[in-house]
C-alpha cells in the first residue's frame, strides 16, 4: 500500500532539531520500503517559505525521488 505523509509529518522530521523519534523512524521505514508518495499540495507546502535557494534546491532534489499522485476531481469528492 502506498502512503501519503502529510506536511506536518515531514516537518516533524525535516524542520525540528529534535524530531519525534517514532515518527522519524516510521517515515524512514516507509521511504526505505518505497511506499511513500507525494501529492502536489504537500510538495508545494514543503518547498514554500524556504528562504535560501540552495536549501530549496536540496529539498526539491530530495523530494524528486518520490512519485507524485495526480489529483482528480474524484479524489476531492471522495474526501468530502
Amino acid at each position: 500500500m502506498r502512503v501519503i505523509a502529510d506536511t506536518c509529518v515531514w516537518f516533524q522530521v525535516l524542520q525540528y532539531k529534535n524530531p519525534d523519534v517514532e515518527i522519524a523512524t516510521t517515515l524512514k521505514d516507509l521511504i526505505n520500503d518505497g511506499r511513500i508518495v507525494l501529492i502536489g499540495p504537500i510538495r508545494q507546502e514543503l518547498l514554500s517559505g524556504i528562504l535560501y535557494k540552495r536549501q530549496f534546491d536540496i529539498l526539491k532534489e530530495y523530494l524528486d525521488a518520490f512519485a507524485d499522485i495526480p489529483l482528480r476531481i474524484e479524489h476531492f469528492v471522495t474526501a468530502a
